[in-house]
């Protein structure tokens, strides 16, 4: 379930649809390089610059209308427009989750519809599952992202697609540094959701989320294999000393792998991914964000 070639983003037909309520988000159903609708959302924010935009992707059971997916992207809509969509498998996206790998496509469109609405700075903000996505992300659209392969000629289109999913700078918060990690109950719990046929029916029908069946061949680059080479493209890392799912080696290995070229922020009395960022913490990423990029 690896992605397939970079820059494939395409839209939805389908024309904008805008919600009812005066000063709503504008929604779009996206479409993305192996054919999936993701829905998702732009607001333009409060005091935006105009040219910057943070996109927002959650955790895994999350969504883009989940109140702990919302309260990020209000914060982080006083510092410039923002973009939230919902992941595979998750709320009104079609298609299922796997847990991390093909979302790299999922977040790659919903960067392309940031650049088509003409923001030229862009932030990826991941929390959790969506942390590691963004780190792999970068390392396939960041600034010393991988062009063609040797030998095989590229299109235009796909030149033009690679340069408009690229992100100018990445901030991954709780995100697991290696896959397969089963040292806490909670990852525990996790593997078990998406291993076993009892496990993905509660994630359906009990968290909204469908998980694919279908283990992951070849399996990806895990995030700290990604790490080294998102640089130059600038790199925060967020973790609390009271996470729950992912113990401290795991922030300092991502540290690690950057070769100093990535910012650790270790929070103290912080627990897991968006449910536990609190309001300062998202203001204070909100500000590196807008003087880092780009």
């Amino acid at each position: 379930m690896s992605p397939g070639p970079a820059g494939h983003v395409t839209r939805s037909p389908k024309s904008p649809r805008l919600e009812t309520a005066p000063g709503a988000p504008l929604r779009r159903s996206l479409r993305t390089a192996d054919g999936v609708t993701i829905d998702a959302a732009h607001d333009p924010g409060a005091e935006s610059s105009g040219d910057l935009a943070f996109i927002v992707a959650h955790g895994f059971t999350g969504d883009l209308d989940r109140p702990h997916v919302r309260r990020a992207a209000a914060a982080l809509a006083r510092r410039g427009a923002v973009v939230t969509f919902s992941f595979r498998g998750h709320g009104a996206s079609g298609g299922r989750s796997t847990v991390g790998d093909r979302e790299v496509l999922d977040l790659a469109a919903a960067v392309a519809w940031a650049r088509e609405l003409g923001y030229t700075r862009i932030v990826t903000v991941g929390f959790s599952m969506g942390g590691s996505v963004v780190l792999r992300h970068a390392a396939l659209y960041g600034a010393k992202a991988p062009g063609p392969v040797p030998g095989e000629p590229e299109s235009a289109g796909e030149r033009e697609g690679r340069e408009r999913a690229r992100t100018d700078a990445v901030v991954s918060v709780s995100a697991p540094a290696r896959w397969y990690y089963r040292g806490t109950a909670p990852m525990r719990r996790l593997h078990w959701l998406v291993s076993r046929p009892e496990g993905r029916i509660v994630g359906r029908v009990g968290l909204r989320t469908r998980i694919h069946h279908r283990e992951w061949d070849p399996v990806p680059a895990s995030p700290v294999e990604c790490v080294p080479l998102i640089a130059p493209t600038p790199l925060l890392v967020v973790h609390g000393d009271r996470d729950g799912y992912f113990p401290l080696d795991h922030p300092r290995m991502l540290a690690e792998a950057s070769g100093g070229h990535a910012e650790l922020w270790l929070e103290h009395g912080m627990g897991h991914a968006e449910n536990a960022a609190a309001e300062g913490l998202l203001a204070r990423i909100g500000d590196w964000g807008a003087a880092h990029a780009g």
